[in-house]
């Protein structure tokens, strides 16, 4: 199970879907109905709209605990306002933390304990693949020494963090099994696929034996490499100021260490490889800000709203549209047709009724006997005698027709816009 990694990787953050949108989409996959109340189930939440463990021979145990961040009331079902909160949470600004967090949360009071959390991460492949040592000084450090203290979620937040360094040492000392402070480039390999592998882009992970020589990784490289990943935009930075802002140019490692002097958070052991990196994927001394891009891990917000509504259930064809949603979204756009036909009717109706009226004169009047002179005199003679009211006499039959003319139209247009 993957419940962390799909949270640390999504390309931008969307804006909340409409209610409208919302209730659309939670109809069309709530199934179940109590007391008049629409409800979703929990697995159809997972497997069916977020898409996840879609094989029949999923984890039942997984698919529970994702559904238990948008379960808050831990029964089973989904409510339209669980739904709601859900998508809310996803718009957050840490959103990141904050859906991590309700997953730890099994019971739904507020606080992480470490029952809770050992539950949880057991559970995850990560732990599966490279165990954690849940008596660590960490954990101690968090939960106490008994492990019995309660864990907020600002302070979870910050655990969290801590967990994925520690982790990655705990990894690097049980690959060193001499403990020399050594190990192989394939054991560093190993180590950073799998617990390292939010900080990975292409051509960094296929450089991973390469950066390390293909022999031996100290722990201070270790350390400095996942420094280094973990601070690229800081690294962006030291770039734009030794350029001058400037994203065209290339820089020398020298200019770049000199630039780095201002921002001490950048070891010099952290340029070295950084200039490595760009040596073994550009064959090139000199870095451009686009290696640096290339370099630069998608995590920590990047692809958390691929589970917004705005985003999950957007399609590119009719095809994928259920007919449920179709039907919804035909009603839907009739009606906003229908209200744009009747706005527009309503603010050009005073001149159709000017128009009118002058007409109407011309075909039944003698000469002589012309009621308005022209359009101007006709507008003031219907305001002076019959009031501002008068400008809209008989407006309701011409609404009975331009509003659903214009709503075909409307709904016709866009259809057709889907299908070509």
């Amino acid at each position: 199970m993957y419940c962390l990694v799909l949270l640390a990787t999504n390309e931008k953050i969307m804006e909340k879907a409409s209610d409208f949108e919302e209730l659309i989409l939670f109809a069309y996959y709530a199934t179940v109905n109590e007391d008049g109340e629409l409800y979703m189930k929990a697995d159809v939440f997972v497997r069916d709209y977020l898409g996840l463990h879609k094989d029949e021979d999923y984890n039942p145990n997984a698919v529970k605990l994702i559904a238990g961040v948008v379960d808050t009331s831990k029964d089973g079902l989904v409510s339209f306002m669980e739904f709601q909160a859900f998508e809310a949470l996803l718009c957050s600004p840490d959103a990141l933390y904050r859906t991590a967090f309700q997953m730890f949360d099994t019971h739904g009071n507020g606080v992480v304990s470490f029952q809770e959390f050992s539950d949880v991460i057991k559970k995850t492949e990560l732990y599966q693949k490279v165990p954690f040592n849940l008596d660590s000084d960490l954990v101690k450090l968090y939960f106490g020494k008994e492990k019995n203290k309660l864990v907020s979620f600002a302070e979870f937040s910050q655990f969290l963090h801590d967990y994925h360094e520690e982790h990655a040492v705990q990894a690097f000392k049980r690959s060193d099994k001499k403990e020399v402070g050594f190990i192989s480039a394939l054991d560093f390999y190993n180590i950073m696929v799998s617990v390292k592998s939010h900080l990975l882009t292409p051509c960094v992970k296929d450089n991973l034996v390469a950066v390390a020589g293909g022999q031996q990784v100290s722990f201070p490289f270790f350390v400095a490499f996942n420094s280094l990943l973990g601070n690229m935009e800081l690294a962006k930075r030291v770039f734009l100021n030794a350029t001058g802002n400037d994203k065209t140019a290339d820089v020398s490692r020298e200019d770049f260490i000199r630039s780095a002097q201002m921002m001490s958070q950048i070891t010099p052991l952290e340029i070295d490889i950084l200039f490595k990196l760009v040596q073994l994927t550009q064959q090139d001394t000199r870095m451009q800000f686009s290696d640096l891009e290339s370099m630069t891990p998608e995590q920590y917000m990047k692809k958390i709203t691929s589970f917004t509504l705005t985003e999950v259930k957007a399609v590119s064809s009719p095809e994928e549209r259920g007919v449920m949603i179709e039907v919804l979204e035909s009603a839907y756009r009739f009606t906003l047709g229908a209200i744009a036909g009747s706005v527009g009717a309503t603010a050009v109706y005073p001149i159709d009724l000017v128009k009118t009226r002058l007409q109407n004169q011309r075909s039944v009047s003698f000469i002589g006997e012309l009621m308005y002179k022209n359009s101007w005199d006709c507008l003031k003679k219907v305001i002076r005698h019959e009031g501002f009211v008068g400008l809209y006499r008989g407006l309701v039959p011409q609404l009975v027709g331009v509003a659903p003319e214009k709503a075909i139209k409307l709904t016709a247009s866009f259809s057709q816009f889907l299908i070509g």
